[in-house]
């Protein structure tokens, strides 16, 4: 799915495929003008959302595919901000620490079992117990596998089902990240610096932050508030229902991902 871009200079309004590195070079077919598109977004954030955008388009099969990829792409995620939160505490620099993770996730980037088994060492280091989610039931593993494997057509509220429990993991995860996220954020902003160095004169940069499914999570800017308990209190939602009444707040936001 394309998001729309404006030129720069004459205006026009450009769809542009979203990109694997979020930089995205563009040349206006109007003007001719060269820009570039920086997107501060992560992957498991782009993903979840062209799920949801799919899931609210009636694609149900496609939404699946999108929501599974965004939590393996979630796990590379807390794994990437864990190591890097652990390194700042160190007297070694940002860039040596990053190129020694980098060579590292090199080892298991294309098995996600083993990257599975690198997020649950990250979350038992960091905060202490088990990450008591990683079953397969708790991940709807099952479900994934017979629609993305096996071909079987899900219903709609399969699907919404499935969306919720990932939802609700990330959501409570980038929770407790709370600000550790933010070394990924430098990360990306570093490759971002990199592109932008070696652009010719001429080429405007263009800086985006699309709002999204997990705009309120990101980087700790909006942590679980705790109160006390209240008997007398609505019982709290379940995971399909916060879900719902997080579409229905951000959805709209995601009319970016319309198809064209």
């Amino acid at each position: 799915m394309p998001f729309p871009t404006t030129c720069p200079t004459c205006g026009r309004e450009v769809p542009v495929e979203f990109a694997d590195s979020a930089i995205h070079d563009v040349t206006c077919p109007q003007c001719g003008t060269r820009y570039v598109v920086f997107v501060r977004k992560h992957k498991f954030e782009v993903l979840f959302d062209l799920g949801t955008r799919a899931l609210m388009d009636g694609y149900a099969r496609e939404a699946v595919a999108s929501f599974a990829a965004a939590l393996e792409r979630f796990f590379e995620f807390y794994v990437r901000s864990f190591a890097l939160e652990r390194a700042a505490g160190t007297d070694g620099d940002f860039g040596g620490a990053l190129a020694a993770l980098e060579g590292t996730w090199r080892h298991v980037a294309s098995q996600s079992e083993r990257q599975v088994g690198m997020f649950a060492l990250a979350y038992l280091l960091r905060e202490g117990r088990e990450p008591e989610f990683l079953t397969a039931k708790a991940l709807g593993a099952d479900f994934r596998n017979r629609v993305i494997h096996r071909g079987y057509l899900p219903r709609r509220e399969e699907v919404d089902a499935y969306a919720a429990r990932v939802f609700a993991l990330i959501d409570r995860l980038l929770g407790e990240l709370g600000q550790g996220a933010a070394h990924a954020e430098l990360a990306q902003e570093q490759a971002f610096a990199a592109h932008l160095a070696s652009l010719p004169e001429g080429v405007t940069a263009v800086f985006e932050e699309h709002p999204g499914m997990f705009r309120a999570r990101r980087f700790g800017t909006a942590a679980p508030q705790k109160s006390a308990v209240n008997v007398s209190a609505a019982p709290p939602l379940n995971d399909v229902q916060v879900f719902a009444q997080a579409l229905a707040e951000r959805g709209p936001g995601l009319n970016v991902f319309k198809r064209r």
